[in-house]
């Protein structure tokens, strides 16, 4: 059990409560400029004359750029600062915005793509790590995982209005952006345009670091510390057997739902009419993501049934996670396929706070968002092979075959968190 007391939001002192409510109103507004241009991506691209080679091509530009930064600007944001290297990735995002609404060369696009990938990069582990390194300034010796469960209900609330105003905006105000020469969907981007633009200014004002030295030499000495900072990380996770085998299980679980979450709107559409199948993947999208919110603000609750023992209540959530997507590739009508997918959707929810809690509780603040870095990395290697085998699979047998074939790799998480149980009891 951990030695960490219980958490009560209300008996927080008031610091503690806004650095929370700051950090949540942080995570929504980041998310919900995402999730606006998430929405339409790829109905733009297609607008823009974009065949499915091509659109393959642009998401590997995407892929390869986020792989190749995302350690090295890790180990930048815990020499020179968060807030400094998310501030970047806020810049990065917009002029890939700016890219994006300029044109429709297909170079220009790859050049989009690419510095999404390097907003990718610069964002992840950076305000994750100041988030939590705060909470213990501020809370110490509080359960943080209910912290960081606000967060990820924020996060996700976030994604899911975006999603859905996102797919609004071409059909409200599609007319009024073709009378100006521009694509329906462009709406939706300009929209995230001007919300990301909001994120940075909320930034700016509300996010507090003790301020790092940032001329030319303190930059040349930060990137020169990168190399030394990747490699005693790496080391650490890994030396560290809780580290190493909680990094595994997460890459598992991307190899195996990674292909749910990419594939299942061409598995739906073929149970709906044509008349409304758009709308309704578009609606379910926006469902998706609300029930993670719903499992995110679930999970302090399922973990302090398990007596806030993290790596027994990943355990469990996992080997539910497996159950549902098997009984989920066996649905045949679309009402028992909605069922099942809003609980699988939930349990993913309740997942990402107690694998948080248990990396965090491992990591020192001088390796925390190179650690959160190489954990997205794992992840993404994992969703990428995932995609492969499973895509690979399908294609020779069917996707339900495949998405049952690929529950194996959950119930290898599902195990190898059990161990973490048993190491931590």
């Amino acid at each position: 059990m951990p030695a960490d007391i219980e958490f009560s939001f209300h008996q927080l002192t008031d610091v503690a409560q806004r650095h929370i409510r700051v950090f949540q109103i942080h995570q929504f507004l980041d998310r919900f400029a995402m999730g606006l241009a998430v929405a339409v991506v790829a109905l733009a691209l297609v607008d823009r004359g974009m065949d499915l080679f091509q659109i393959s091509l642009l998401f590997a530009v995407y892929s390869a750029t986020t792989i190749a930064m995302e350690l090295p600007f890790g180990g930048l944001a815990d020499n020179i600062g968060r807030k400094p290297v998310f501030l970047s990735a806020v810049v990065a995002s917009l002029i890939s915005f700016v890219l994006f609404l300029s044109s429709s060369d297909f170079n220009i696009l790859a050049l989009s793509f690419a510095f999404t990938g390097f907003g990718r990069a610069l964002r992840s582990g950076t305000l994750d790590a100041w988030f939590v390194e705060r909470f213990r300034t501020v809370a110490p010796d509080v359960d943080i995982q209910p912290a960081l469960a606000k967060a990820q209900w924020a996060n996700a609330m976030g994604l899911a209005f975006g999603a859905i105003c996102g797919g609004l905006l071409p059909d409200v105000f599609g007319v009024v952006a073709i009378r100006f020469g521009f694509s329906i969907y462009d709406t939706s981007y300009l929209a995230s345009l001007i919300v990301m633009s909001v994120v940075f200014f909320y930034t700016l004002a509300a996010i507090t670091e003790t301020p790092r030295p940032l001329n030319p030499e303190a930059l040349r000495q930060g990137f020169l510390k990168v190399p030394t900072v990747i490699r005693e990380a790496g080391l650490l996770a890994w030396t560290d057997r809780t580290l190493s085998r909680l990094l595994m299980a997460l890459a598992l679980l991307l190899m195996a739902t990674n292909p749910v979450e990419v594939l299942w709107p061409t598995h739906v559409k073929a149970m709906l009419s044509e008349g409304y199948a758009n709308t309704a993947i578009g609606a379910l999208t926006a469902t998706y993501f609300f029930s993670m919110a719903f499992g995110a603000a679930l999970s302090p609750r399922i973990n302090r049934m398990f007596r806030r023992r993290h790596a027994v209540t990943l355990s469990l959530a996992l080997a539910c996670l497996a159950a549902l997507q098997i009984a989920m590739a066996l649905q045949g009508s679309i009402l028992g396929f909605v069922g099942v997918f809003i609980l699988y959707s939930v349990i993913f929810g309740v997942i990402e706070t107690p694998a948080s809690s248990i990396l965090h509780s491992c990591v020192e603040n001088h390796q925390r968002s190179t650690l959160l870095s190489l954990r997205s990395l794992v992840q993404q290697f994992g969703a990428a092979l995932g995609l492969m085998l499973v895509g690979g699979l399908a294609e020779g047998y069917s996707l339900p075959i495949a998405w049952v074939g690929a529950t194996a790799f959950i119930v290898i998480a599902a195990l190898l968190a059990g161990g973490l149980a048993r190491r931590a009891k």
